[in-house]
């Protein structure tokens, strides 16, 4: 290897890494901030000159330097390059003046006057564009993470615990049923809001969700994915089609949730579990506007999943410390949450409170009856769940065999890490 190819390697490799975290971090902004200048029959085009600018930042780059602006660069290079494309189009060149002014607009709520209930946030506009009500929940949800905010058929697979195959087919399935039937991609009107609601509030919960417990990767923890999420229920609640009991609710959970972010790693990145936390870490500005939200919530007639897990939320929040916890009060608002959604990673969160109120052996009684559940296969809190109540049982085998079964089983470094200290610990 010359001195020249060696000194490039630690440059490739960091660009590398500055394109991912971008891809990750500006893609779902970019395609939206194009699809919005561009209009929404081009939103397939918005998604293509995105990657190929980033594909562009990778090769050049490493040789000519990071641009002092990088995302700055990326827009200019897909925006330049959709311009090309969009030229030997006859029915765009007569727009085309009007599109560059559009671009060139750096638009904000301050300076700008829109119509009541206009959705003006452009990533909040393709979330509402791809949540269809055409297509399959489940498909339009993973499609919508795919376009709108950047997550790969990976991440989509993690949060909905399936095969990342079965996630590719979904998304292949809606983009065929788009071509076949002609579906529009249009922003939806104020009186079609209302239809996509459910599932633009599912979208906006899993990228929290990815935020606060990366599935995979060197952190536990993207607090920019936390962030993005409470920015576009923020903006979603000040909506008429958001000021409702279901959005309040799901703000609600995200703010007692982000509150706590910051005593969930350790000074050296490790994870740290719920009782053990540093309460005076938590965020006391999230946690009064987590309240603020359920007090909203509790408006309207009916009782939603939000509702539930965001009154299970704010339990932890008003416990002084771990020990106060009222675990009865989270018992009975989790048999009220399987109820309604009997799925497995609520069956399992519930068992963790049935071993709080009446024993470890009641807890490994309540996982035993999802342990043969096919999406917790390879879900590691569910063994490592099973260890933690084997050693409050006394069982110290029993539960040096869980850990090793979890760490079997993908997760994010920092979780893996944990585990690797739990084996240590029982002498694995």
């Amino acid at each position: 290897m010359t001195e020249l190819t060696a000194a490039a390697e630690p440059a490739r490799e960091s660009v590398h890494g500055l394109v991912d975290h971008l891809f990750r971090r500006e893609a779902g902004r970019m395609v939206a901030s194009l699809t919005r200048a561009f209009g929404p029959a081009h939103l397939a085009l918005a998604e293509e000159v995105v990657q190929d600018a980033l594909l562009q930042a990778l090769k050049r780059w490493p040789y000519h330097g990071v641009p002092d602006r990088p995302v700055a660069w990326l827009y200019r290079v897909a925006r330049n390059q959709a311009l090309d494309r969009l030229r030997r189009d006859s029915t765009f060149r007569g727009k085309e003046a009007a599109v560059r002014e559009a671009m060139a607009l750096r638009r904000s709520d301050e300076t700008q006057a829109h119509f009541r209930g206009e959705i003006t946030d452009d990533q909040l506009r393709l979330i509402f564009l791809c949540c269809h009500p055409v297509l399959a929940r489940d498909a339009r949800v993973a499609l919508t993470l795919k376009t709108a905010v950047g997550f790969s058929a990976r991440e989509i697979s993690r949060a909905f615990l399936v095969k990342e195959a079965a996630v590719a087919q979904r998304m292949v399935r809606a983009q065929r049923l788009i071509r076949e039937r002609r579906i529009p991609f249009e922003v939806p009107g104020p009186d079609e809001l209302e239809e996509r609601l459910e599932a633009v509030l599912e979208v906006v919960y899993l990228i929290f969700n990815e935020g606060y417990g990366a599935h995979q990767g060197d952190e536990l923890v993207r607090a920019d994915l936390c962030r993005e999420a409470l920015l576009l229920i923020g903006e979603l609640s000040r909506l008429p089609v958001g000021d409702r009991p279901e959005v309040h609710a799901l703000a609600s959970l995200m703010n007692f949730q982000a509150s706590r972010l910051p005593a969930r790693l350790s000074s050296t990145g490790d994870l740290v579990r719920l009782a053990a936390q540093d309460r005076s870490l938590w965020d006391r500005s999230l946690i009064a506007r987590g309240f603020a939200h359920l007090e909203r919530a509790a408006e309207g007639p009916s009782v939603t999943e939000y509702h539930l897990q965001a009154a299970i939320a704010s339990q932890h929040a008003i416990a002084e410390s771990a020990s106060e916890t009222d675990w009865p009060a989270i018992l009975s608002l989790y048999d009220q949450l399987v109820a309604l959604n009997p799925s497995p990673v609520v069956a399992l969160n519930r068992a963790v409170a049935v071993a709080r109120v009446h024993g470890p052996e009641a807890g490994l009684q309540a996982l035993e009856e999802i342990a043969e559940h096919k999406a917790l296969r390879d879900y590691y809190l569910l063994p490592a769940t099973k260890a933690e109540l084997y050693l409050q049982a006394g069982n110290r085998e029993l539960a040096l065999g869980a850990y090793r079964d979890a760490l079997r089983c993908a997760c994010s470094e920092p979780e893996r890490r944990f585990l690797e200290t739990q084996v240590r610990q029982l002498g694995g």
